[in-house]
């Protein structure tokens, strides 16, 4: 099988409207669809749901399901939340720091810029509690082969040893150094 791309990838909800509402002013991203039933079609169980289909950019599209009847929405109380995030690209960092000023001016707490030194970017949480990123690049061609380099290698000694390789350390040096 070659998978052609990502046909879409979906998220539970707690409001459709507002997640709806808010992917527009926040991140610009207009409804293209949505399918309501009181029956699963794959399982055929009794569930009613909403389920909308945002347009990502580029064929891209990002779903989520609003399911009055399901317990409250959790989450793995084992993972830690910075861990399952959804990331954005967009053109460059100009449209990085616009897309910070959009979610700043809707109120939102921004976590960012952080350097990655490949790409920068900017975190922060939609009306679920799904966290978002928006990433620029900025990663030059000798960065990326540096890093495709070591990576098998790095997958190989992670899991001998359980503790990051510093094959890739240079890429945060700059953002912990800043920390300090």
């Amino acid at each position: 099988m070659k998978i052609e791309k990502i046909h879409h990838v979906a998220y539970r909800c707690v409001d459709a409207k507002a997640t709806v509402e808010f992917y527009k002013k926040v991140m610009n991203m207009d409804l293209l669809g949505a399918i309501a039933e009181d029956r699963v079609p794959s399982t055929k169980a009794p569930d009613p749901y909403m389920h909308i289909f945002l347009d990502a950019g580029n064929g891209n599209i990002l779903a989520f399901f609003e399911l009055p009847n399901s317990p409250p929405m959790g989450r793995d109380p084992n993972t830690p939340d910075w861990t399952q995030h959804i990331a954005f690209q967009v053109k460059d960092l100009a449209e990085l720091e616009e897309a910070k000023g959009r979610a700043e001016a809707a109120g939102l707490d921004v976590v960012g810029v952080t350097d990655h030194t490949i790409f920068k970017s900017i975190y922060f949480r939609d009306p679920s509690g799904h966290r978002l990123e928006i990433a620029a690049w900025t990663a030059t061609p000798e960065q990326i082969d540096r890093m495709k380099s070591v990576a098998h290698e790095m997958v190989e000694e992670w899991s001998r040893t359980k503790r990051p390789p510093r094959h890739t350390a240079w890429m945060h040096e700059k953002e912990f150094a800043d920390a300090h």
